[in-house]
């Protein structure tokens, strides 16, 4: 199955465009979150070098983000780049679990392939990716158990008509 970014912009902005004034739209090298303004009557979410991917990680942001947040640039989050110590980088993924677990469920209903982002290259050390993907999956089981926030469910949904992906179940999400 062949993953074109822009097929995913149409489907997020034929979900949200009209009851969230939210885009989809192709960036440069850096990803960011754009509330409305003077120049733009709609929130913009820009995602890097047209990595499907990526936008699938910046939607998740999105979709964590309450209405106040998604008022605010880059929804007011800190972000501390590449190169982090130990602790912030502790601090980063306590941060990151929701974000990501939202990301794998949205992957999955495109039959996109997932992998959690520690994001620390350039870091001092190296960051325990299975103990981290462990966390993101309980979180997943979590969600799904609970059931999935709105948002999340409408593009789950409109991804997996798309995409002719069966509905989700626990047993989808393996931890590797």
């Amino acid at each position: 199955m062949t993953h074109d970014y822009q097929d995913l912009i149409k489907i997020f902005n034929d979900t949200f465009y009209t009851s969230f004034n939210t885009k989809l739209e192709l960036g440069g090298d850096e990803p960011i979150y754009l509330p409305a303004d003077e120049q733009f009557d709609y929130h913009r979410i820009i995602f890097a070098r047209g990595f499907y991917a990526s936008a699938l990680h910046e939607i998740a942001h999105w979709c964590v983000a309450g209405p106040e947040r998604r008022l605010l640039e880059d929804f007011g989050y800190w972000y501390e780049p590449d190169g982090r110590t130990a602790q912030v980088q502790a601090e980063f993924e306590k941060v990151e679990i929701r974000p990501q677990a939202y990301e794998w469920i949205l992957a999955l209903s495109a039959g996109f392939p997932f992998n959690v982002s520690c994001d620390n290259l350039n870091g001092d050390f190296e960051p325990d990716r299975l103990a981290f993907m462990g966390k993101v999956h309980a979180e997943v089981l979590s969600i799904l158990e609970q059931g999935i926030p709105p948002r999340v469910k409408m593009l789950s949904e409109a991804m997996r008509s798309f995409y002719q992906v069966a509905p989700l179940t626990a047993e989808m999400f393996q931890v590797k």
